[in-house]
């Protein structure tokens, strides 16, 4: 550790303008004056929601660089890639929420990475639409090149469906739809993404989805000639399906064959390649030949549906769908018959009729917010009120002494070992022991999952949740009778 007491601590905040000066002097009188450990200091300035634990270990390390870019104060990384990394953070005036990319230094020499790097800035800021994720700052700052975009509070479609499973079929429709709303803009510009896969299209808490990353975005020679070009910047599967099909650089096809690797990851849960790292692998052309079906992977789909994916999946480009636009129109009629229509006869019949009534409130303890949405939106079609919190040791001394809902989901997919520590010590606390609770562990948690303690008031459900399975398990914990 670099910064041994709080003056020196308090120096370095007040010189990286992260908290004001006076906010500063503050919070070191109440902790016992400019002499203490750093440590403490900054503690102190994390539970006043100061500073976050992100910036106060970098400043204990002594590090004097990457806390603000552009108007951006960085507050805690929230992903990483190969090439970048990328942060939740705060306007600097308005505090507004922003995410910021920031390319890997590694590569700070690299030309060629710092073209495509620039390049999807670029492209972003130019691409304005509802359904493509806003770029609005694109510079260099000590060093490190960054983008400053706009802060999706949710998911990609990767995350999306490791948690839940396959998406219900008007939600797939819907986001596969504004996937193609996004992608026809930017064909219409003449650009084509060249990077289309799950961690690329990003499902808000409302349920909108935008694309993001067009860093091997390209312009065709109609295109908008201010969005620039790179020379045959395309993904190794890009590459590998044009060899594969005989058609090089077929941009817009190739998008329409990915996005339809969307539409069947989005309705089966799974993905439709061999996913991989490998770059043998990923260029293996039976990957794309051996591809299971998405009616034998997905039955229960609608055999329209079905079609209208492998038409956009079909190894011969010219048996694809041609244009994005003829995609979208297709989800469009996909919606109305499945969607619109059913819902439109169901409010018909149901004119008159009384909403069911809730079954009871639950608090949902979970740390992430990107997890928080689609657990609330699962628990609460499942009828009942659902509150949110983040801290375990908070939410079980709020049932001690008042519970404020009848029951409690703890989320193990973030809190890991906290939250089976608090599951387990429901039983144990004579305070808690009549608390109904719901432990959620996600796959690859099966030590957790040994650790737990379920007993005839509290169960454990595995991610994807099942509606029918975590039913019968509240109604079980709650004494209900099926």
């Amino acid at each position: 550790m670099k910064t041994g007491s709080a003056e020196h601590l308090m120096q370095q905040v007040a010189r990286l303008e992260l908290v004001p000066v006076d906010v500063l002097h503050a919070a070191c009188r109440d902790v016992g004056g400019a002499q203490v450990p750093a440590e403490d200091f900054g503690g102190e300035l994390v539970r006043r929601e100061l500073l976050t634990s992100f910036q106060l270990d970098r400043l204990l390390r002594g590090e004097q660089r990457g806390y603000v870019f552009g108007n951006a104060v960085l507050l805690y990384q929230i992903g990483a890639g190969s090439f970048s990394r990328v942060y939740r953070a705060v306007h600097r005036t308005n505090r507004s929420i922003l995410a910021v990319k920031v390319l890997r230094k590694r590569f700070a020499s690299d030309a060629d990475k710092k073209q495509a790097f620039q390049h999807e800035g670029q492209m972003g800021r130019m691409l304005r639409h509802p359904n493509i994720v806003a770029i609005e700052d694109v510079g260099e700052q000590d060093g490190s090149n960054y983008l400053t975009m706009e802060f999706i509070e949710g998911q990609n479609l990767r995350e999306l469906v490791r948690l839940r499973g396959a998406l219900d079929l008007p939600q797939a429709l819907d986001v596969v739809r504004q996937a193609a709303n996004g992608l026809e803009h930017a064909h219409r510009r003449g650009v084509t993404h060249r990077d289309i896969k799950p961690s690329n299209l990003l499902v808000s808490a409302t349920g909108q989805a935008k694309l993001v990353d067009f860093g091997l975005a390209v312009v065709d020679a109609a295109g908008d000639r201010n969005l620039g070009r790179l020379e045959k910047p395309r993904t190794i599967d890009y590459a590998a399906l044009e060899k594969l099909t005989g058609m090089k650089d077929d941009g817009v096809r190739s998008d329409i064959y990915f996005l339809g690797t969307l539409a069947y990851l989005a309705l089966s849960g799974t993905s439709a390649l061999v996913e991989s790292r490998d770059r043998a692998v990923r260029s293996d052309p039976n990957r794309y030949i051996n591809v299971e079906s998405l009616a034998r992977r997905a039955p229960n789909v609608p055999r329209d549906v079905v079609e209208v994916v492998n038409r956009m999946m079909r190894l011969d480009p010219l048996e694809r769908w041609q244009t994005v636009a003829d995609v979208r129109r297709a989800f469009d009629q996909l919606i109305t018959k499945h969607v619109t229509a059913p819902a439109a006869a169901v409010a018909e019949g149901a004119a008159g009729d009384t909403a069911s009534s809730s079954r009871g409130s639950l608090m949902l303890v979970e740390s992430a917010t990107a997890m928080q949405e689609p657990l609330r939106q699962f628990f609460t079609k499942l009828g009942y009120r659902v509150l949110l919190t983040e801290s375990p040791e908070r939410a079980l001394s709020r049932f001690a002494f008042s519970p404020p809902a009848d029951g409690l989901v703890l989320s193990a997919l973030t809190l890991g070992s906290a939250a089976v520590d608090a599951f387990n010590a429901l039983g144990s606390d004579p305070k808690l022991q009549r608390i109904p609770a719901i432990l959620v562990l996600g796959r690859g948690q099966e030590e957790l999952a040994g650790r737990a303690r379920p007993d005839e008031r509290r169960v454990v459900a595995t991610a994807p949740l099942r509606t029918a399975e975590c039913t019968r398990m509240l109604d079980a914990a709650f004494g209900r009778r099926s």
